[in-house]
């Protein structure tokens, strides 16, 4: 059932997601990525207001916990749990492992971009 829930859920995030996707850098003409910006911004905000509200109210069901942060705000922006996953370290004291968190996952997720789009281009020319 867990898993439907987060299906569900991943579906309306991944949905909202395009939509900004088409409507921001219309509105905007594209050059920068605002609605990237704006995805990740909101969604983090959005994380901080679900995950605060359920550590207040832990008698809230775990499935609206997974549906809202796991489906709607994974499908919306993965960045939201990143956030939440460092944020956790340095709340829990873990000043060099928020620190490590958050450069290892910047540094190496582009360099995993960049290894992506070299092997295709092998490949492919």
């Amino acid at each position: 059932m867990n898993y439907l829930i987060v299906f569900l859920g991943a579906g309306i995030g991944g949905a909202a997601r395009h939509g900004i996707n088409v409507l921001v850098p219309r509105l905007t003409g594209g050059a920068f990525p605002w609605h990237t910006l704006m995805i990740n911004v909101l969604g983090c905000f959005v994380m901080g207001v679900i995950a605060e509200y359920f550590a207040l109210k832990a008698e809230l069901p775990q499935a609206w916990r997974l549906f809202l942060t796991t489906g709607v705000l994974g499908g919306f922006t993965t960045f939201s749990a990143f956030s939440l996953d460092a944020g956790l370290l340095y709340e829990r004291g873990d000043l060099t492992g928020a620190a490590l968190y958050v450069a290892g996952s910047v540094m190496l997720s582009i360099a995993g971009l960049f290894a992506g789009l070299a092997l295709i281009r092998h490949v492919a020319g």
